[in-house]
């Protein structure tokens, strides 16, 4: 097998207040495809980065009456305070405002895009949303609001600078139209391809400093204007590598890279998969090989947002229900296409059914039958077919997971791997181990070989679980491969691998 080179990188966060549940789902999706590449041998670059330098992050400052640099360090913390609860994997983390590497390539980036003609001033009259940071027209509009936000944007006149997204209409639409830019899943794909077609207007990439209250990237030879946001916080992808100091980093994650995946939720798909692409054109970079784009999560059919005010804070799940049931949730319950709506009820629910009762108990049922019968040491398998449910389940179990995350589809690949526990323990179910084991003392020497070879099936079929949930569940997996892995001849004691929940 060819070993790739994998940069995966997740959206950025405005830090206006603390993280939500809604951005845990982007992060467990992009740890579970770095774990997955990085367990098939790729070499893999997860980057996770936050977003200080937004006009509504300055306005929840003065709220706060708390300095604008001192209020988007303590909330950016918060973001990066998530990788532990959710145990992630992430390589790599820049902070818009403070790491040195980004002014400087936000700025070589501008100067790359200017060089090319694509930079222009222009007066400009729009409805400005602060929410989305994003210019709309009234058809865009909902009843006169924000569609993301429900609030009635702003009426914003000044003179901008302007990129010219509209030289490269035709370009974009065969990209995306031909796959080598590929969006999954394939509606959101759609979408893109009809917003191209409705034709591209060039867009305002930079604020007054008086608007944006001097907080951001002065524009490169205009101190008068700050970088917009949205232009500021894309280049953190390339910015991240080392762009604008010629690190090597940046050729071998971007430009040499086999993929350059972003994951993105549905809300910024105009800006990865049009803006930022004519951008990279527009600056002779590549572009991303795939945009992976996943729906919200809502509460009471609401989206969860900062700003919306009903947001749900994951560290306090993990305090209440652990990591391995809130990844378990965010992967199972969220469709590939559409939202999902959460639930305290429901998280519990899905974690008590699948984990404790599926997977956990399995595993507890096989451990303690080893010890009971054979005092902790492995059986050896005989070699007879009676498992071969079981061998099919875990031989399929690694090509479906392929097949699903290359798909962007975490519930098809979690559903193999819970097959290869719902396989064994109907196994278990069927030959009666415990039956097995009272002939076998009354002097079946048949019940004994077919003793040993329930557990030597039971036994492999856990330990293959183990291993192929660790992208899913780490840190069950580790816990799961532990108690079947015998240690000085025998396996440890059984220990419940999964809690039973209930509501705190």
């Amino acid at each position: 097998m060819t070993h790739r080179h994998v940069y995966l990188t997740t959206t950025i966060p405005y830090v206006n207040a603390r993280p939500h549940v809604g951005f845990a789902l982007e992060l467990v999706q992009a740890d579970v495809l770095a774990r997955h590449h990085r367990r098939r041998g790729d070499q893999v670059r997860f980057q996770a980065s936050t977003d200080d330098n937004a006009l509504k992050n300055v306005q929840a400052a003065e709220r706060a009456g708390v300095p604008v640099q001192e209020f988007v360090d303590r909330n950016a913390e918060a973001f990066v305070a998530l990788h532990r609860p959710l145990s992630l994997s992430v390589d790599d983390v820049v902070h818009t405002s403070r790491d040195p590497r980004h002014r400087i390539g936000v700025e070589r980036f501008w100067r790359a895009c200017e060089a090319a003609g694509d930079l222009y001033r222009k007066y400009y009259e729009g409805l400005y949303c602060v929410g989305c940071e994003q210019f709309y027209t009234p058809a865009d509009l909902d009843d006169g609001r924000c569609p993301e936000h429900g609030t009635t944007p702003q009426r914003v006149a000044e003179e901008n600078w302007f990129f010219r997204l509209s030289r490269y209409a035709g370009r974009l639409h065969d990209l995306v139209e031909s796959g080598r830019l590929r969006i999954e899943p394939a509606e959101r794909r759609n979408e893109v391809l009809s917003f191209i077609a409705g034709g591209l207007e060039d867009f305002s990439v930079s604020r007054s400093v008086a608007r944006a209250r001097g907080w951001g990237i002065p524009v490169p030879g205009d101190p008068g204007q700050v970088v917009y946001v949205w232009w500021d916080a894309l280049g953190n992808y390339l910015t991240a590598l080392g762009y604008g100091t010629d690190n090597a980093d940046l050729r071998r994650w971007w430009s040499a890279a086999d993929r350059r995946i972003h994951l993105v939720g549905k809300g910024v798909l105009r800006f990865h998969a049009v803006y930022w692409p004519a951008m990279l054109l527009s600056a002779g970079q590549p572009l991303p090989t795939e945009i992976l784009v996943h729906g919200y999560l809502t509460a009471d059919g609401s989206k969860i947002s900062k700003s919306g005010g009903n947001t749900v804070d994951p560290t306090a799940l993990v305090d209440a229900y652990g990591t391995d049931a809130l990844r378990w949730w965010l992967l199972r319950e969220v469709p590939r296409v559409g939202d999902a709506d959460f639930t305290h009820d429901r998280l519990i629910a899905r974690a008590d059914d699948e984990l404790a009762n599926g997977i956990g108990n399995l595993v507890n049922r096989v451990i303690a039958m080893l010890h009971r019968y054979r005092d902790g040491r492995p059986a050896v398998h005989p070699g007879d077919r009676s498992g071969d449910e079981v061998a099919e389940a875990c031989e399929r179990a690694p090509v479906l997971v392929d097949a699903a995350l290359d798909s962007f589809d975490f519930r098809a690949a979690t559903g193999a791997v819970r097959a290869i526990a719902d396989a064994a323990n109907r196994f278990v179910n069927r030959v009666r181990p415990w039956e097995l084991a009272s002939a076998e003392r009354a002097g079946d020497r048949d019940a004994a070989r077919d003793l040993d070879a329930a557990l030597a099936v039971s036994l492999s079929a856990c330990r293959t679980l183990g291993e192929q949930l660790s992208p899913f569940l780490p840190d069950a997996a580790d816990r799961i491969v532990r108690q079947c892995t015998a240690v000085d001849g025998r396996v440890p004691a059984p220990s419940p691998v999964f809690p039973r929940l209930a509501r705190p």
